[in-house]
């Protein structure tokens, strides 16, 4: 099994009238890259803002380390991600009024 990064495209109606492209990165693990793209495309985020695959980059090492992965049956299929650092948004600020 071996780890991508796939990067996917999606152009959003809700964003700037849906002219621009944005991006976003899944993590998967597959034994191929013809793998990875269909799961990819499996997820439920991907089916919804009508993504499509832009490239993939499979992650052997970073930094002279192997990466390794190691199947554990607890998990039952679930990936888990830890957030070290938060960004804060901006506040809200409050719309003027215009009477």
């Amino acid at each position: 099994m071996k780890l991508y990064l796939v990067h996917c495209g999606y152009y959003d109606p809700e964003i700037s009238q849906g002219i621009y492209e944005f991006h976003v990165n899944f993590m998967v693990a597959a034994e191929n890259f013809e793998m990875a793209r269909a799961n990819v495309k499996e997820k439920p985020e991907f089916k919804t803002k009508r993504m499509h695959v832009d490239g993939a980059q499979e992650l052997e090492a970073v930094d002279g380390y192997r990466i390794e992965l190691n199947s554990d049956a607890s998990l039952a299929g679930e990936s888990r991600v830890t957030p070290l650092h938060h960004r804060d948004l901006a506040p809200k600020k409050p719309i003027p009024s215009t009477s």
